[in-house]
C-alpha cells in the first residue's frame, strides 16, 4: 500500500512552496521470513533544483503484519495532525 499526503487537494496549485509525505507498508523479503516495513519519506519543491526533492525516507521494520498496519496509521494520524490531511487515496481525489 502506498499513499501520499499533502496540504492541498487543488490539482492547479503550484508545485513550489508544496510538501508532501509518502507512506507505504510493503513486505521484505529476507532468509529469516517475511518483514513487513513502513516507509516515510519528506518531498518537497526545491528552487535550487526547480523541482520536488524527495529525502528523509525512515523505515521501520516489523515480524506482525497487524503491528505495521498499526504503525501506518500511526504516521498517518501524526502527519494529519501536521496539517496533511489530503490523501490520494480519498474517494473525492
Amino acid at each position: 500500500m502506498q499513499e501520499a499526503l499533502s496540504k492541498t487537494v487543488d490539482p492547479k496549485a503550484p508545485l513550489r512552496g508544496q510538501e508532501f509525505y509518502e507512506l507505504r507498508l510493503f513486505e521484505q523479503a529476507n532468509p529469516l521470513g517475511t518483514r513487513y516495513c513502513v516507509g516515510q519519506t519528506h518531498a518537497a519543491w526545491s528552487n535550487i533544483d526547480r523541482q520536488v526533492m524527495f529525502e528523509g525516507e525512515e523505515v521501520e521494520y516489523f515480524w506482525i503484519l497487524d503491528e505495521a498496519k498499526r504503525r501506518f496509521a500511526e504516521r498517518r494520524l501524526i502527519l494529519k495532525e501536521k496539517g496533511f490531511i489530503y490523501s490520494d487515496m480519498d474517494p473525492l481525489l
